[in-house]
This record gives structure tokens, C-alpha cells and sequence, in this order.
């Protein structure tokens, strides 16, 4: 017996003696030169500013739209084409779509916060009248494209007195376009969750990205009612447009539907005084109307 364990040492000395062990080289990421610090509720004020600063927006920008993914086999990618939005808090959205190269309108899509309007000028005119909230799910997911996914995305809400919130920290990994190096990028996540009713169970509302090197927002999860990231909306660094400040991009995905709208700002102005007859759409007469339920 003793032999036999004496065998066995010697086998197992290669592999104590690093023999058997490889050593490759990686690429080393690099930590920014500053990683900020905050608590929760500095996170929190930080978010209400931004939530109170602004009240109602015009935009002229590109759009980029694209489907598909995993769970369908494929993806397809549209042709951008420019257009307009229009936001005034509370709920008040207005989106333009134009036709490439000719200009003229391809989609009118208006909401007051309950109920929407989309009138589509191609292949024909017609309109579709819905519920803001999705009740009953189309298998094509543009149909289930609501005015509020842009209202929630461009302007971020606030987080109420009573709202309850956690705050954890993460780090990316990201490439820097311009020298391929590999950088690390410290975040905060702010999550602002609600109690499950009759339940002791926490459910995420939605998760507030901040990067350390600045403290700046970068992206925001938001959950459905059982758990799910139903909207993310991820910001490109702020850019000057006049007087203000804003992301020169967000990209908005809709993973459970499996498509992105990445938005390009081309010319932005804030807290313009907005009225109820530019957020309606005149219906030509005799247009067809379909219904969503």
C-alpha cells in the first residue's frame, strides 16, 4: 500500500511543481486617473436635477432602427432617416418620422399619456389608435411601439420622496475606439425598487448607471411588473447644443422585443413653451383606423 501511495506522489509531483501549468499573456485593462465617490442620496438629487431641469423639449434628429436577435434567427436594419420630437412633461409626446432623401412624412405618432395615435403615410395612409400600455402583444414588434418608450428614455424621471432605492457598485470593461487599449469603467448602479404587493419581495423599478469618472448618467434599465428590463436606454457623452447640454445620442433596446432605435441629436432646444395643438394629429378624412387592443 505504502508503494502504491509512494507512486502516486511521484505522479502528482509534476503538476505541484508547475509543469503542467501555462502561462499566457492577456491584455491589461487600465483604471481611469479618477474614480469619484458618491452616497445614494447625492445619486438621487443628482437625478432630480436632471429630472427638474427640464419641462419640455423640440428635437431635430436622425433616426436608426434596427430588429431581430437571437430568439429570431436574424436581423434587419432600416435606412436612417431624419425627424422630429416633441416632449412637454407630464406625458406629452410627439414623434416625426421623414421619408429618406424626399422628406416628406412617413409617420405622425402622438400620445397624451393614455391613449396614442400613429398615422402612417406608406404604404398608404392609415392610423392606428391604442392604449400607451401594451395590453396585447403584436408578433411585429414595431407595433408595440409606444410614444412614452421616447418620453421615458429622453428625459429621465424622477425619483419620488417615497420611492426606495439601493445602491451597488459594477465595473465594465470597454475598448477605447481610438487606441484598442482595454479600459475599466467603475459604475454605480442606482435601483429603485417597489414591494410586491401582499409579498415580502422586492421588484427593480429601474436601475440609474452612473460612471465614477465624472458621475455622469449612462444608462437607464427600466423593468417590467415581473422583473424584466422592458427599456434600455444608453447615453453617448453630452454635447453642446447652444446653451445646453445634452447627449448627442441614446439608444434605445427593447430586448424582450428584440429591437434598438439609436436617436442622433442634430439640434435641441428646452423649456420652450409647447402647446396642446402641437401635440395633435389631424386625421385626413376617410383614413382607415385600426385599433390596437
Amino acid at each position: 500500500m505504502r508503494r502504491c501511495e509512494y507512486k502516486a506522489l511521484l505522479l502528482l509531483l509534476p503538476i505541484l511543481s508547475g509543469c503542467f501549468v501555462h502561462t499566457r499573456t492577456v491584455k491589461q485593462a487600465k483604471m481611469p486617473s479618477v474614480v469619484l465617490t458618491a452616497t445614494a442620496d447625492e445619486l438621487v438629487q443628482d437625478v432630480n436635477r436632471q429630472c427638474q431641469a427640464i419641462h419640455s423639449l423640440s428635437a431635430t434628429v436622425e433616426f436608426r432602427a434596427s430588429e431581430g436577435g437571437p430568439r429570431k434567427g436574424k436581423e434587419k436594419t432600416y435606412t436612417s432617416f431624419s425627424g422630429y420630437i416633441l416632449l412637454r412633461k407630464p406625458e406629452a409626446v410627439r414623434v416625426i418620422g421623414l421619408v429618406p432623401v424626399l422628406h416628406t412624412r412617413a409617420f405622425d405618432m402622438a400620445s397624451d399619456g393614455s391613449q396614442f395615435k400613429l398615422l402612417m403615410y406608406y404604404p398608404h395612409d392609415h392610423v392606428i389608435e391604442g392604449s400607451d400600455k401594451v395590453t396585447k402583444e403584436s408578433p411585429n414588434p414595431l407595433e408595440n411601439l409606444r410614444p412614452n418608450i421616447f418620453f421615458d428614455s429622453l428625459l429621465i424621471n424622477c425619483v419620488r420622496s417615497d420611492d426606495l432605492v439601493t445602491l451597488t457598485t459594477d465595473t465594465e470593461t470597454k475598448v477605447d475606439p481610438k487606441t484598442k487599449e482595454l479600459l475599466l469603467d467603475p459604475q454605480y448602479d442606482l435601483t429603485v425598487v417597489r414591494r410586491k404587493p401582499g409579498s415580502q419581495e422586492l421588484i427593480p423599478e429601474r436601475v440609474v448607471h452612473f460612471t465614477r469618472t465624472d458621475l455622469q448618467t449612462v444608462q437607464e434599465d427600466i423593468y417590467d411588473q415581473n422583473g424584466s428590463i422592458q427599456t434600455t436606454a444608453i447615453y453617448g457623452p453630452l454635447q453642446r447644443f447652444g446653451p445646453q447640454m445634452f447627449p448627442g445620442t441614446i439608444t434605445i433596446k427593447r430586448p424582450l422585443e428584440e429591437y434598438q432605435i439609436v436617436i442622433t441629436i442634430q439640434k435641441i432646444n428646452v423649456n420652450l413653451t409647447l402647446s396642446d395643438d402641437q401635440f395633435e394629429i389631424k386625421i385626413p378624412e376617410g383614413t382607415p383606423v385600426h385599433k390596437l387592443e
